[in-house]
């Protein structure tokens, strides 16, 4: 008997079962960390580590370019990558260097410095859009993006794309119902009001749908991924993103584009790939190469309309994310990923690396004639429950199989090789190289063999 993944539940049972077994045999001393954490809630510095297939997390020793060491010596090459955060390799040496300069001299001061400049400059010439401000993260950067845009335009509402990611952001914890009507995303914690007073919602890949919301006259700005992420790759079908920029200037709304994840897509992001027009870019992680910082880009028009609008405190109320936005270190190492790291010859390197890890994929699925996919968007690659691949979130989310999920990564984890917990996707860094795709390839191989 088997379901729409194309297993046996029992025998997928038994397999995790023994592979569990072991995983808790070779990590005795993250075990006893684990367990003795009684002071953290959850057992861990944020909660989300407790998304584990091994039943607790692996702890880190240490990590460097694509490979992790963990508190018992076991070696992993690394395909997670924080997440994007470490898309440019654990510790790269030149990011390195530079925040070692900077703290020796002077961790956090409420100053700028010229480092901030050239990140902002580097960052305008990537993704199209001049006018640069840091935060810590992506969700504060794009929640700040929000309350600009809702100052600007004087409407109340943002609309975003069901199932999409932009962090703890509250106007993003929505989706499309069973009625197609917007509803508060399952598991919600504590949402201030009801998610539906200050969003709308669209399925990606439905210019109908995102039509019908907008025509309601009272988004401010639709904030999307130009291809969804966080839920599993769901890439843009032709005309699409097209389609929502026509959208979006015909009712008077703008358009951010979260490059947090899609800034795997090439130097410029899906933004300079696709040749994309937002009015906002937001982005975060991977620029500070694994330093965390976030970042939002304004265009020329939206810049002078906030400049021409005495009533709105831009300098004490003008910023999320605290005294530390922007700190010296964070720019340092923003600064240092640009221009020494994550350049256009290293996205060359990582995105033919992706390239020969989908079509290894899709070999070894075609191979056991499973129904499931492929996706990639440039250096970040996913293999789906499903075909075709899902054109939506709800699509995706639907398609998800979290005991194969854990099975899957549990697996491979035995064997030296880490997946990003939430999906089955793999980033390459500028180290990833061919033979690490091999191994994974071999493992995924064997876990299939044993499992069909």
């Amino acid at each position: 008997m088997s379901t729409d993944s194309g297993v046996s539940r029992a025998h997928l049972k038994t397999l995790t079962d023994r592979e569990r077994a072991t995983f808790a045999d070779r990590h005795a001393g993250s075990r006893s960390a684990y367990d003795r954490s009684d002071n953290l809630f959850g057992r861990v510095p944020m909660t989300w580590m407790n998304k584990a297939a091994g039943d607790f997390p692996i702890y880190l020793d240490r990590a460097y370019g694509n490979r992790i060491v963990d508190v018992d010596g076991n070696e992993f090459i690394d395909f997670a990558l924080g997440d994007t955060g470490a898309m440019a390799g654990h510790s790269p040496e030149p990011v390195v260097a530079a925040v070692t300069e900077r703290v020796r001299n002077g961790l956090s001061t409420m100053m700028p410095t010229e480092d901030a400049a050239v990140a902002g400059a580097e960052l305008a010439r990537r993704f199209g859009v001049p006018a640069w401000s840091f935060s810590l993260t992506a969700t504060d950067a794009n929640r700040w993006a929000i309350r600009l845009l809702r100052a600007v335009t004087g409407r109340s509402k943002i609309l975003v794309n069901s199932y999409c990611y932009h962090g703890s952001v509250d106007e993003s914890l929505i989706v499309v119902g069973p009625d197609g009507r917007g509803t508060s995303r399952d598991g919600n914690v504590g949402a201030p009001v009801d998610v539906t007073l200050t969003s709308r919602v669209a399925e990606f890949n439905d210019l109908a749908g995102l039509e019908r919301e907008l025509a309601h006259g009272d988004v401010a700005a639709v904030l999307m991924e130009p291809a969804l992420t966080n839920i599993g790759i769901v890439l843009p079908e032709d005309g699409y993103l097209a389609g929502v920029r026509e959208l979006t200037r015909k009712y008077g709304t703008y358009l951010i584009n979260d490059e947090t994840h899609t800034f795997s897509a090439g130097p410029g992001g899906a933004t300079a790939f696709w040749g994309l027009e937002p009015d906002v870019v937001t982005i975060g992680k991977a620029i500070g190469g694994g330093v965390p910082v976030g970042a939002y880009g304004l265009g020329s028009d939206l810049v002078a309309s906030l400049q021409g609008r005495a009533d709105l405190d831009l300098i004490d109320m003008g910023g999320v994310g605290g005294t530390l936005a922007g700190n010296p270190v964070s720019m340092a190492a923003t600064r240092a990923t640009l221009e020494h790291v994550l350049t256009e010859s290293a996205f060359d390197s990582m995105i033919a690396t992706a390239s020969a890890f989908a079509e290894g994929l899709i070999k070894i699925i075609g191979g056991y004639g499973l129904p499931w996919s492929v996706s990639r968007l440039g250096a970040r690659v996913e293999y789906r429950f499903a075909s075709p691949a899902p054109r939506n979130g709800t699509e995706s989310a639907a398609s998800a199989d979290a005991e194969l999920e854990d099975f899957l990564h549990v697996y491979l984890a035995n064997r030296g090789v880490l997946l990003t917990p939430f999906h089955n996707m793999a980033l390459m860094c500028p180290t990833t190289s061919l033979n690490d795709v091999a191994r994974h390839h071999e493992i995924f191989d064997a876990a299939l063999k044993e499992l069909i």
